[in-house]
């Protein structure tokens, strides 16, 4: 027998409004301040620096991208596309092991929706019943103060979502001149702002679980990332079953622990029955493991019908143990982050490409020495100018500048011409390896090799 889905209002050819109960207990207080951490995280990065730089930036626009303060330039698009695979790969290994639990406790959507938009709903409207009530009875004094009050509260926080994605998009300081200055000088990005603040807006007064159960692809992955030893939220079949009402004048004649109030259901955000078994509705938010507990605890039957189980132990009373494809994921993951860490470490603040001049050949110098000329490239990966010199590894060469520029700006290019200069009587080959530095502070900031070709 299967409990209604008493928090739905069924509409004929429409929408299953969901109306869950307000949660409350142990794992959700500790959903509540893990979302506090996150949220605070969320809003003071964009606003924060560090080196002279935000502390976190994703401007795609002008491919520029900045992490705790370090930047990032075009030339290092194959460190951010590393990043962003490691990024899915811990993701992808997350869930084989501990199933969607990102969805219901970092995911931002769920985080907004549960532990913002929604508590505000509570605190305005009521529990879930309240609101029922509040939608079912016609448009009156109350009913229009109360939807008014939360929608404005609900727009305003929109705003104020919708500019600190564009802080991360394009800047704080952009976002500063954006409200400050006249609006005819940022048409766009005024423009932005509100497009941004009615999409949010859309999405946590209307949309709602429908982005998770329906527009999330990542839901959907779960029956290929997920496997008998991946921990999920779940119902205790073996313990459970057959359920039945719990009468007071008399006890139960089912012989499983569940007594089928359906608080379970109730109180899921997406308005699914986990007895049913593991769906991709499942954001994994715990919801219904506190309100079960609850019940446990009044009937005095021991705790988690509802808990973190694998499809193992619930069948066959397996001892946890991780899985080859999770063992398998974690590899992946271990070498990925390797070969990041290393880039990351040997990655240099100055870029240099020197490359010989096309179209020439050496030339021999009446003093007895030979040289080639060279094109060389830098690219200033800081936010600060920088005061160079290039020299040749070799002390025994000279260089010759025919372009010299002293100062490399901050996030920006300088483009030298030289001659690199040797003694020809040094020359053993027709082609030799040639390495050259940059020095800044009197420390080699960047180094670049290429060839030097001259007749032994």
């Amino acid at each position: 027998m299967k409990a209604p889905q008493k928090n739905k209002i069924v509409k004929q050819g429409g929408r299953n409004f969901i109306y869950p109960k307000k949660p409350s207990g142990r794992l959700y207080t500790y959903r509540k301040w893990v979302s506090y951490v996150l949220l605070l995280c969320l809003f003071s990065f964009p606003f924060l620096k560090l080196n002279g730089e935000q502390l976190v930036l994703l401007n795609f626009l002008e491919r520029k991208f900045v992490f705790f303060g370090l930047l990032f330039t075009p030339q290092d698009f194959y460190l951010f596309a590393l990043a962003m695979l490691l990024f899915i790969i811990f993701i992808v290994c997350f869930t084989v092991i501990l199933g969607r639990l990102w969805c219901g406790w970092a995911c931002p959507q769920t985080i907004f929706m549960e532990m913002v938009f929604r508590r505000i709903e509570y605190w305005i409207e009521g529990d879930a019943n309240q609101q029922r009530k509040l939608d079912a009875q016609a448009w009156d004094t109350e009913k229009i103060l109360k939807k008014g009050s939360k929608h404005l509260i609900f727009l305003l926080l929109s705003f104020g979502i919708a500019n600190t994605f564009l802080a991360y998009m394009i800047g704080a300081d952009v976002l500063y001149k954006i409200m400050t200055e006249p609006v005819a000088q940022h048409m766009s990005g005024f423009a932005s702002i509100w497009i941004f603040t009615f999409v949010f807006y859309g999405v946590f007064a209307y949309v709602r679980e429908v982005v998770c159960t329906v527009i999330c692809p990542y839901g959907r992955l779960q029956g290929v990332l997920l496997d008998n030893q991946s921990l999920v939220v779940a119902y205790n079949q073996q313990r459970g079953e057959p359920r039945g009402h719990l009468q007071r004048s008399q006890a139960s004649t089912a012989s499983g622990d569940c007594i089928d109030c359906g608080l379970c259901v109730q109180v899921c955000p997406t308005g699914i029955d986990i007895r049913n078994g593991t769906q991709l509705e499942c954001v994994n938010c715990t919801a219904c493991i506190d309100s079960c507990n609850e019940v446990m605890h009044k009937i005095n039957k021991p705790l988690n019908l509802i808990g973190f189980y694998h499809q193992d132990f619930i069948q066959h009373q397996k001892p946890y143990r991780l899985g080859i494809k999770a063992y398998g994921y974690m590899v992946v993951l271990a070498v990925i982050m390797l070969v990041f860490s290393s880039l990351i470490y040997k990655r240099q603040d100055v870029e240099t490409t020197v490359l010989r001049a096309s179209g020439t050949l050496y030339q021999l110098r009446e003093d007895g020495m030979v040289s080639n000329l060279y094109n060389a490239e830098l690219i200033n990966k800081t936010n600060k100018p920088i005061t160079f010199v290039l020299r040749s590894k070799d002390p025994k060469d000279s260089i010759q500048f025919i372009q010299k520029p002293l100062v490399l700006p901050k996030e920006g290019t300088a483009t030298l011409t030289f001659f690199l200069i040797k003694k020809a009587s040094a020359i053993e080959t027709y082609k030799s390896a040639v390495v050259f530095e940059v020095v800044a502070k009197q420390k080699v900031v960047s180094t670049a090799s290429t060839t030097f070709f001259s007749q032994p």
